[in-house]
């Protein structure tokens, strides 16, 4: 079995470059690898290649990292761990969607198959965990389906919230407080580029937001008639 450090790596170069280019193989950059996992570059590196070693990265120097398929195998298993652990925590526990991703962090690493796949079954095998993130199949099969960011999506058209990329507690809370949990309607009625904001208008309730890019980016949605799977 792998080292909890050995899939905490696997799994964040996965993220990585799914970040950048929808889950594709892609080169990650060793100061990005080393960022995600919160160590000196000499450290990621020193890590990386021993994960080289093992078959399950790509490594060239002054170029960067990347998954080889037994690597990202693995690192689909981790996510679909972390993810059904997530949901099962917020719909069963009735922890709060902000407070999983920690736990999650600790108990992806611990829990057996077997016990996965009966809380997959338990909860009726979700596709989407309390964040919007898709979860892999248990074949190791990911859909991610067509999202954009608040700054891309077509303005004036209803589109609903499908996935919010920062798990931070301030930021999930945040996202609470104005409405724009997964799942809800909404409709970008103004964006400028100048002042780095969007202005929106939530579907059903009237309310009215104006968003920073900051925030905006983080927020990805679908447009409405699009079905996510």
């Amino acid at each position: 079995m792998p080292s909890a450090t050995v899939e905490d790596y696997i799994k964040h170069i996965y993220l990585v470059s799914e970040k950048r280019n929808s889950g594709d193989v892609a080169d990650v950059a060793m100061g990005q690898v080393a960022e995600a996992l919160g160590v000196v570059p000499g450290t990621a590196t020193t890590m990386v290649k021993a994960l080289s070693d093992a078959g399950l990265v790509e490594y060239a120097p002054r170029v960067g990292v990347q998954l080889t398929e037994p690597g990202r195998k693995l690192a689909l298993h981790v996510l679909r761990r972390h993810r059904l652990i997530e949901q099962f925590l917020v719909e069963v526990l009735g922890f709060d969607w902000s407070e999983v991703h920690e736990e999650a962090e600790q108990m992806e690493h611990v829990v057996s198959d077997l016990l996965l796949e009966r809380i997959d079954r338990y909860l009726g095998h979700p596709t989407e965990d309390p964040h919007g993130d898709p979860i892999p199949s248990a074949g190791g099969e990911l859909v991610h389906g067509q999202v954009e960011t608040l700054m891309e999506c077509p303005l004036q058209t209803h589109v609903t919230v499908a996935r919010i990329s920062d798990q931070d507690t301030e930021f999930l809370n945040y996202i609470t407080e104005s409405g724009l949990n997964p799942g809800v309607t909404l409709c970008v009625k103004a964006r400028s580029e100048r002042a780095e904001s969007v202005e929106l208008e939530l579907i059903g309730s009237g309310n009215f937001l104006t968003l920073g890019k900051g925030a905006a980016v983080k927020i990805l949605v679908r447009l409405k008639r699009d079905i996510y799977s």
